[in-house]
């Protein structure tokens, strides 16, 4: 069943989008997976071409798109090459550190901010997770105490996408002890602030070429105006994210799986076992209808979740299903495809190979999905009785 998600004008984004992928892209590929690291000249050239940013105002440098099938389009497209590194930290910039800023700036800080995430030229971090916290975000002991004039920010977070080239970190800290869910708040660092560090670049089992790190603020002056949506707001700025950073996850989910079936249906039609086409083969029908058919259902679910939150209806409760069952999807069909590659399944100079390894982390970033299944399984007991 064809997807009718996109319009003529996403169609004509995505041939735009398909020859910055072809020119830039592909070509380093294999570079950056080996230099665990991606270039920052990408992130600009993608900038200049329109293809970063699009929902920053025009008055700061961006086009004002808040059409999210646009940056669906983007995802689909880094997906078809196997892109899962560059998908990460272009989903980090626009999905969660942009989405941030663009609700909770004032005009001085979007002022201050914004046009180089329209450009290119600044790459963003959120800063969550902490060694002992993982998705319990109750958990957080990096501090703020204030000082004349701001905050001292003291703490250690890991796991943190793009901490190595990220010009700025949106940090949760604790502000308040005794407030509970209302004593966190949230405060841009700068890569130039005294006190602020990076740590070890971390070694992941996928997404090699993106860069993972943990960070460290020691006594860190924050002054007031990097405050960002207001003291002891930082929780509940961090439940109406949740929503967007798990759609855009679950639609990496849904075109790695996409892709992977379009890669296993060419690969299987070419080889050849006991004399014939691996396609020939009954179980290799089997499996490939079967997985081809879960994937479209899954397909209309996510397209219709895109729907909703372009109209602002997306509820917390609906994109952790989108999450959930696009991810569990992913890996299932990941998993399947890699098994009718054999042998070259296993080898990373396949793209179903690094699809693999990349798509674990899915299920756990974002909220791992067993919380997912305790979001949606709250709400639904708690509903009534129709």
């Amino acid at each position: 069943m064809k997807s009718d998600l996109f319009e003529d004008d996403h169609l004509a984004y995505a041939d735009a989008v398909r020859g910055f992928v072809a020119r830039e892209v592909v070509p380093n590929l294999d570079r950056w997976e080996e230099d665990r690291e991606i270039d920052r000249a990408v992130w600009k050239v993608a900038g200049g071409q329109g293809l970063l940013g699009l929902s920053v105002p025009e008055r700061f440098g961006g086009s004002g798109v808040t059409d999210y099938r646009f940056r669906a389009v983007l995802i689909n497209e880094l997906a078809r090459v196997g892109a899962s590194s560059l998908q990460s930290g272009f989903s980090t910039n626009d999905d969660i550190v942009l989405n941030y800023l663009l609700r909770l700036a004032d005009d001085e800080q979007s002022a201050r901010w914004l046009p180089g995430f329209a450009n290119g030229e600044t790459i963003g971090a959120i800063a969550m997770s902490e060694p002992g916290t993982g998705s319990d975000l109750q958990g957080i002991t990096t501090t703020a105490t204030r000082v004349d004039g701001g905050w001292s920010l003291t703490g250690s977070k890991t796991f943190i996408t793009s901490g190595i080239l990220a010009d700025l970190v949106i940090v949760v800290a604790r502000t308040d002890v005794a407030a509970g869910s209302k004593g966190f708040t949230l405060m841009v660092v700068e890569a130039d602030l005294p006190g602020f560090r990076r740590g070890r670049k971390l070694r992941k089992v996928g997404l090699q070429a993106q860069d993972t790190a943990e960070l460290f603020f020691d006594d860190v002056f924050v002054p007031d105006a990097n405050v960002l949506g207001g003291v002891g707001s930082g929780f509940g700025h961090l439940m109406d994210s949740l929503p967007l950073e798990r759609l855009g996850i679950a639609l990496a989910g849904q075109f790695a799986a996409e892709a992977a079936l379009r890669w296993t249906v060419d690969y299987v039609r070419e080889r050849r076992a006991f004399g014939k086409a691996i396609a020939d083969f009954q179980n290799t029908s089997f499996t490939l209808a079967d997985h081809i058919t879960r994937t479209e259902a899954c397909r209309a679910y996510l397209d219709r979740a895109v729907l909703q939150f372009n109209e602002g209806t997306l509820t917390a409760e609906d994109a952790a299903k989108t999450k959930l069952i696009a991810t569990e999807n992913q890996w299932a069909v990941i998993d399947a495809c890699v098994q009718m590659h054999g042998g070259y399944g296993y080898m990373l100079e396949y793209p179903i190979g690094r699809a693999f390894t990349d798509a674990r982390i899915q299920r756990i970033y974002g909220g791992t999905n067993e919380i997912m299944k305790h979001i949606i399984g709250r709400h639904e007991l708690a509903a009534p009785s129709s």
